[in-house]
């Protein structure tokens, strides 16, 4: 029954998402009342709701009639990571992308946005939202039946089945994900809509910022869970998966950065930014869902494969259509060489290398299998040697643009800066030798560091608004990351031996002794744990255990690693196998400094991202428009520029930059400015703050 329920919601999804499409065509082209849509928006975001409810009770209820609960649900499963399963395959992660998708679409849906250019954006979200539909309802539909009906069901992959941040991390990564789609939209339909399209720019800012804040923390809970389940002691392997979350995150910063500046007039550069986001969001999943690539986080083969590429291939031919109509309008003259416009563009340039580089890493086995000799691999060297050394010029950039806002004492700016730099570098370069890229990266961070805390002092002494530090909190964020990512990488060391019961192993003035082994039954299956005495360098002791677990409805075997976090680094410990007959143990032990700066520094950067984007949000609502958006939406044939206060007349300051006033004596609404800014932005271009891995801010 509930089987039967599903699929109807799925087609009533369906349905909904394409007469909405249909609708908002309507509405753009013949100015036909908007309300109907917004209802057909409401309704799909329904449709979702119910698919994905109906999916959640037949796991809470083990109705193995289903198969996608046959094979993924579970007795002996705890209800919290029951729960959870909805997510844990390919079909059932879906629906949750459904759900977010047109949560995404039903709120923008409801915005007061210039009428055509709103109804234009609806028109390609509802049919991004139509086609996901459709490849759940006839290609990976997660309420078909099973015949016969097993009595129970393995459960999820074990490794979804150990720790907590499997119920947020998947979800926060898909809102970031799944974000992008406005700004997509806006850009794609701003060339459709004439003179109303000259206001994308503003309008997608606050979208963009809640998206890659949301992006932000997925990527980072995603690398903390990764360093404490899967036992290999790291956080980042450059995964296919993993990398094919950071391109989009790469080219989203690119385009926060961009957004507000002078480089807000090169409308075709802010235009592909905007697009490459949201096409990179699309060619991850495809990567992700079409077992293209092997990967530990990838799902298994799938049938969604050519039909993913093909709407891949289709968000490419719309972003180039939207592009070449953008970059046919005249240049605006450009600004000085040394100017923070100018800094800007270099970053944005800089961060869509990095992706281009990791894009090429990424898809290269892809590439290599048809040319012959086998599927290549690219490994951790590579986007070391390259990606790397780019991230850290971007870096230094971060330090560098904020001095440039003041053209007369800007110079002066960079003192403090370069000399905390050079003194980092010298100190501790004499203290340790930690390699030329982690050196590089030590003193490109405190060079953003010192330049924060001058920023910082500024605003404090000018008692600038709380949320105007947004940008500089993200940048301290970025810096931190940095200096973890840089110290776990020169001073990690680790080491792996067999011992027996009292014998130890050592590292970096760390020892570890096996005390026993133990042996329990539960959860439906076996744990072994490894009872093993911790000493540290300072005498100091403490037991550990790690584990093996054993879930025999899988036959899989999973790790369990012991962490033990200090104030300046982790202890790390492994258990890699156990011998019944002698009762030694093999383990690993590794040393990693400076890990927690990186945790760190990514709930920094998401904090700062947040705080921009509500401020984005309420600046944009402050004029013209009440919190909550209650207000019924201009009719949808008036196709005029909405008028706007001259109030409205200020870029946001929510990543920390100060509001840009209007161009003097332009006092038209926007949308109507004689060049390709966005709406309030100043003539000299100020950019957002917001930060992405040194971005420049």
């Amino acid at each position: 029954m509930l089987g039967e329920l599903g699929t109807a919601s799925l087609a009533a999804g369906l349905a909904c998402a394409t007469l909405t499409a249909l609708a908002w065509l309507r509405v753009a082209l013949f100015g036909a009342p908007a309300r109907p849509a917004r209802l057909g928006a409401a309704a799909t975001l329904a449709a979702a709701a119910v698919a994905c409810a109906l999916l959640e009770t037949a796991l809470l209820r083990h109705d193995f009639s289903v198969r996608f609960v046959a094979e993924n649900g579970g007795r002996q499963v705890p209800v919290y990571y029951i729960v959870t399963s909805l997510w844990s395959a390919l079909d059932g992660s879906l629906l949750l992308w459904l759900l977010v998708l047109a949560g995404y679409a039903a709120l923008l849906a409801r915005r007061r946005y210039p009428a055509r250019l709103h109804a234009y954006a609806m028109v390609v979200v509802s049919a991004v939202t139509m086609l996901f539909f459709a490849l759940s309802r006839f290609a990976a539909n997660p309420f078909r039946g099973v015949d016969p009906v097993p009595v129970d069901g393995p459960g999820p992959n074990p490794l979804l089945q150990q720790h907590p941040a499997m119920g947020v991390h998947p979800p926060l990564l898909y809102a970031g994900y799944l974000g992008l789609v406005v700004p997509f939209a806006l850009a794609v339909a701003a060339p459709l809509a004439g003179p109303e399209g000259r206001s994308w720019l503003r309008l997608a800012r606050p979208w963009a910022l809640s998206a890659w804040a949301a992006l932000t923390a997925g990527i980072g809970l995603g690398a903390w869970w990764s360093y404490a389940v899967l036992g290999w002691g790291g956080y980042w392997a450059w995964d296919p998966v993993e990398n094919a979350s950071l391109l989009p995150w790469l080219t989203a910063t690119a385009f926060l950065h961009t957004a507000l500046g002078r480089a807000a007039g090169r409308a075709g550069w802010n235009t592909t930014l905007a697009t490459a986001s949201f096409i990179l969001v699309l060619l991850g999943t495809f990567l992700t869902r079409s077992g293209a690539v092997a990967s530990v986080h990838a799902f298994t083969d799938s049938p969604l494969g050519p039909m993913l590429l093909g709407l891949v291939l289709l968000a490419v031919v719309a972003s180039t259509v939207a592009t070449g109509r953008r970059t046919a309008r005249p240049a605006r003259r450009g600004a000085p060489v040394l100017s923070r416009p100018t800094a800007v563009l270099v970053n944005g340039v800089l961060l869509v290398t990095i992706a281009a580089v990791v894009l090429v890493g990424t898809i290269f086995p892809l590439l290599s299998t048809p040319l012959g000799g086998g599927r290549a691999t690219v490994g951790p060297a590579y986007y070391q040697r390259t990606a790397v050394p780019l991230a850290v010029v971007v870096l230094l950039l971060a330090g560098v643009t904020p001095a440039l806002r003041d053209r007369t004492r800007g110079p002066r700016r960079l003192v403090v800066p370069a000399g905390a730099a050079l003194a980092t570098v010298a100190l501790v370069g004499s203290l340790s030798r930690p390699g030329l890229p982690a050196l590089t990266a030590f003193g490109a961070a405190a060079f953003v560091l010192a330049g924060q805390a001058g920023q910082l002092v500024d605003r404090l002494r000018a008692r600038r608004r709380v949320v105007g530090l947004a940008g500089v909190v993200a940048h301290v964020g970025i810096a931190l990351v940095a200096v973890g990512v840089a110290g776990s990488s020169a001073y990690g060391r680790d080491t792996e031996g067999t011992i027996r019961t009292g014998e130890s192993l050592w590292v970096a003035g760390v020892s570890v002794r096996l005390d026993g082994v133990e042996r329990a039954a539960g959860d439906g299956g076996m744990t072994v744990r490894a009872r093993l005495r911790l000493t540290e360098a300072d005498g100091a002791e403490r037991t550990v255990t790690p584990a093996l677990r054993y879930h025999p409805a899988r036959d899989a075997t999973v790790t369990v690693p012991a962490i033990d976090t200090g104030p300046l680094r982790d202890t790390y410990v492994t258990l890699i196998a156990v011998a019944a007959d002698s009762g030694s143990a093999t383990v690993r032990l590794a040393v990693n400094p400076l890990v927690g700066l990186l945790w760190a520094g990514g709930a920094l950067t998401t904090a700062g991202g947040l705080v921009a984007a509500v401020s984005a949000a309420r600046a944009r609502r402050r004029p013209s428009e009440p919190a909550g958006d209650r207000r019924p939406s201009e009719p949808a044939g008036d196709r005029r520029p909405a008028p706007v206060p001259a109030g409205d007349r200020r870029a946001s300051s929510a990543a920390g930059d100060r509001p840009a006033s209007s161009a003097a004596g332009d006092r038209r609404a926007p949308g109507v400015a004689g060049d390709d800014r966005p709406p309030g932005v100043a003539g000299d271009g100020r950019p957002s703050g917001v930060a992405g891995p040194g971005a420049a801010g």
